[in-house]
């Protein structure tokens, strides 16, 4: 299936996310925040099919790490999460620059379905 990269300050949040993407068959490496997530975007010698990302995070936010991703390897799926408003409105400045926001807190099954649909969309 795919190789994410999958973005979150929170483990609470990021661990349960982990396992529903590897139960769906994915490799999946975990980054604590946007500078964690470029680091293992730019050295990580597989690469990654898609990355799904928190916007708000410390030391490098969700909107400065996709557009980082997306001035790398244009056309890059991105996938954002967030549980903040302010944030959503924020990410419609990144329309055509990612597939989806994703609002916390969300069902797990709603999540992976929206993963799926993106895969799906892409040909991953």
């Amino acid at each position: 299936m795919a190789r994410i990269l999958l973005v979150d300050d929170e483990p609470s949040v990021r661990a349960p996310l982990m396992r529903a993407l590897q139960i769906d068959g994915h490799s999946v490496v975990e980054a604590i925040d946007g500078a964690d997530a470029l680091e293992h975007f730019t050295t990580n010698e597989d690469g990654f099919d898609l990355m799904i990302s928190d916007i708000r995070m410390p030391v490098m936010d969700g909107i400065a790490l996709t557009l980082s991703v997306a001035a790398q390897k244009p056309g890059f799926p991105i996938v954002l999460m967030t549980g903040y408003a302010e944030q959503r409105e924020r990410a419609r400045e990144l329309e055509g620059l990612v597939e989806d926001v994703l609002t916390k807190p969300f069902p797990l099954a709603e999540f992976r379905a929206a993963i799926r649909q993106v895969i799906e969309k892409r040909g991953l």
